[in-house]
């Protein structure tokens, strides 16, 4: 007989194993970030900011084909951190978000969005993981 706890699955959607670059933005900063996986409620993703439980989020990335059933779509966030979960020095943290409300963007938002997309971070810059005011 096993004494390992039952552990009860809390997630009503269907969850899609993506890894996905994410345009993050929370506190005035546009922050890079990728995700474990997506699901119509959340997203589980790694960063190197640090964020804290209850930090709103706009999250933004293109939605893949095999989710979307139709052509690949950006889409356009927000959300509320349930969960992060710093990691050592060095290494990226683990943020689950809870979306709040998603849109789809045009393709002129899109185009616009990407201009802005964040880049690999300088030495000099100001922290880990941040990209830009």
């Amino acid at each position: 007989m096993s004494t390992e706890p039952v552990q009860l699955e809390r997630r009503v959607g269907q969850r899609f194993e993506v890894h996905l670059p994410i345009v993050i933005r929370a506190q005035g900063l546009t922050i890079a970030g990728f995700s474990q996986d997506i699901g119509s409620r959340g997203v589980f993703l790694y960063t190197e900011a640090r964020l804290a439980e209850g930090d709103a989020v706009e999250l933004t990335f293109t939605m893949p084909s095999e989710i979307t059933l139709a052509e690949s779509m950006r889409v356009r966030c927000q959300g509320r951190v349930l969960r992060a979960n710093p990691s050592p020095a060095g290494q990226k943290n683990g943020i689950a978000v809870q979306l709040d409300s998603y849109e789809y963007l045009s393709e002129v938002e899109s185009t616009a969005n990407l201009a802005t997309r964040p880049t690999v971070p300088e030495p000099e810059s100001e922290g880990p993981g941040v990209i830009s005011h």
